[in-house]
């Protein structure tokens, strides 16, 4: 009997299997065998000699340091942000009584609209042209402020207008798993703890924060990882030649490796998609290890 339900597991789990070894391990697989092939030939198939070359190159290749540097600076800044602001618009929504459906579908909409539609909203924003300066530089002009090219001027202009569209982006998804997580958590607690007199920050931080914690802990593991592999947000933004303007990404590379002006190069693609993996690996590890003490499951 237990062999029969032992083969009946393994039936189960078998379209699973075969999904994940065809769309997962057999393209790592690749992706490992293509990173240490060095000269590799698309047009031929062929290389000359195999090791860490490919790994050497893209680490030394400026625009790989540039895209990395654009990354991490787009990882730090708006994972923190994001998820802070997500969280007291949560506390907001669910404090209000009046109207408060119509409120979390209007924090929702961003998130079923055209990521390349947002783009070019934002473009309208923040773009100068021969004709206006966008709407932002009309702000900054009422208050004295001098006009700034957000879109083709200053890497710092360029870079706040990355973040400011990613946390945009990603504010309506994390909005709704924080507001459903301060909806889970028992009332009773909080009965308990205004009759002992406990202060609004200190039922925030005693009880609302450690029972929300798994769901924070979800939203930072998963914006880590979707920052990182942020790419249509600087297309929408700068278009697609983000080398020439100085906001190219990792997974911008990579594709650029593959299939850029410059591209027809796997081998590079390989190796700078693995060092992308190591890195996600990495903070998600170092992640899990300060969850074991900081998240209350």
């Amino acid at each position: 009997m237990k062999k029969n339900n032992d083969l009946k597991s393994w039936l189960y789990l078998l379209p699973a299997i075969l999904f994940l070894g065809a769309f997962m391990v057999y393209p790592l697989i690749d992706v490992m065998i293509y990173s240490v092939e060095e000269g590799y030939n698309s047009a031929s198939q062929s290389y000359y000699d195999v090791g860490l070359y490919n790994f050497s190159y893209v680490l030394h290749d400026p625009y790989f340091l540039q895209a990395l540097k654009n990354t991490f600076i787009l990882v730090i800044i708006t994972v923190p942000l994001s998820t802070t602001i997500a969280l007291l618009i949560s506390l907001g929504l669910t404090s209000i009584k009046k109207l408060k459906h119509l409120f979390q579908t209007i924090y929702f909409l961003p998130y079923v609209t055209n990521t390349l539609a947002v783009g070019l909203v934002f473009m309208i924003l923040f773009k100068k042209t021969a004709y206006t300066d966008g709407l932002v530089n009309v702000l900054i002009n009422l208050f004295g402020g001098e006009s700034v090219d957000f879109i083709d001027g200053p890497y710092w202009a360029k870079m706040f207008v990355l973040c400011f569209y990613t946390i945009w982006i990603v504010l309506p998804f994390k909005i709704l798993i924080l507001t459903s997580a301060l909806a889970s958590v028992n009332e009773t607690l909080y009965k308990a703890a205004r009759i002992d007199g406990t202060s609004k920050a200190g039922i925030f931080f005693k009880i609302t924060l450690p029972m929300i914690s798994p769901m924070i802990f979800y939203l930072v593991i998963t914006g880590f990882i979707g920052a990182f592999k942020a790419y249509s947000d600087s297309v929408a933004l700068f278009g697609t030649d983000l080398n020439a303007a100085g906001m190219n990404t990792i997974v911008g590379y990579v594709y650029d490796m593959l299939y850029g002006d410059s591209g027809g190069y796997p081998s590079y693609a390989s190796a700078a998609a693995l060092i992308l993996f190591a890195i996600v690996l990495t903070i998600t590890v170092i992640n899990l290890m300060i969850s074991r003490k900081n998240v209350h499951y």
